[in-house]
């Protein structure tokens, strides 16, 4: 199982170096087999010591160079991070990342040989609209993605879900893993209000190979309860 946490923006540099510290002791209770990648915000990305990897949630395409505001391929290898979250829902719907810039940002994190956690998901609208309309939406967030990319892996995040509480229910997680995995065959995270009380469920159902946590990350003790229900 992979888990994931990605921070969004929470946690200072400070509270996140506490983070880790604590984080790097728990290691000892996750499964060997297990994977654990944290993804801290921009400023406290950093080197840190423990048996889990750090990823960043964003970079600009490009090694370094006249880009106010933004960070590089430069600035990550000094901290040896080479994890790199695209197309996270919030990226696409509030800052208007278009399927093209998604899709350029794929490739040329793919040049620079980092693991991608490719994100996809559907708003509540398609949802209501069936099967079928989902997963023509969550495939077309395929286009000009190589999907036989290597470091790739895939996580599965309807958007309606993300922060709301309500987790997409065994059967939505299951026939969509399901349909993805058969047009995709690369590990398939689930995102969306994982919590501590519905954790076991949702790694228990086939083609759910881990999961990307927001809120329920934020405190190590409730990340950790999480990758302890894998054991």
């Amino acid at each position: 199982m992979i888990f994931a946490a990605n921070f969004k923006m929470n946690h200072t540099r400070a509270s996140t170096r506490t983070y880790m510290i604590e984080l790097a002791k728990q290691m000892k209770y996750k499964k060997a087999e297990d994977r654990v990648i944290v993804f801290p915000p921009a400023t406290a990305l950093d080197s840190y010591d423990g048996d889990f990897a750090v990823g960043a949630q964003d970079a600009y395409t490009a090694t370094s160079g006249a880009y106010t505001g933004e960070i590089g391929v430069e600035q990550l290898k000094e901290f040896g991070i080479n994890s790199i979250l695209v197309g996270h829902s919030e990226r696409r719907e509030i800052l208007r990342e278009t399927q093209e810039v998604v899709a350029t940002k794929f490739q040329f994190f793919k040049t620079q040989g980092f693991e991608i956690i490719y994100c996809i998901g559907e708003p509540l609208e398609v949802r209501e609209q069936g099967h079928d309309a989902v997963m023509e939406y969550l495939l077309a967030q395929f286009d000009g993605v190589d999907i036989e990319y290597d470091n790739s892996i895939i996580a599965y995040e309807p958007i309606w879900a993300i922060g709301s509480g309500r987790s997409a229910n065994a059967d939505e997680i299951s026939s969509t893993h399901s349909a993805i995995k058969a047009a995709i065959n690369r590990p398939l995270l689930y995102g969306g209000s994982v919590k501590p009380d519905n954790i076991k469920e949702i790694i228990g159902i086939k083609d759910v190979d881990g999961v990307l946590v927001g809120g329920a990350s934020l405190k190590v003790n409730s990340f950790m309860e999480l990758v302890r229900c894998a054991c």
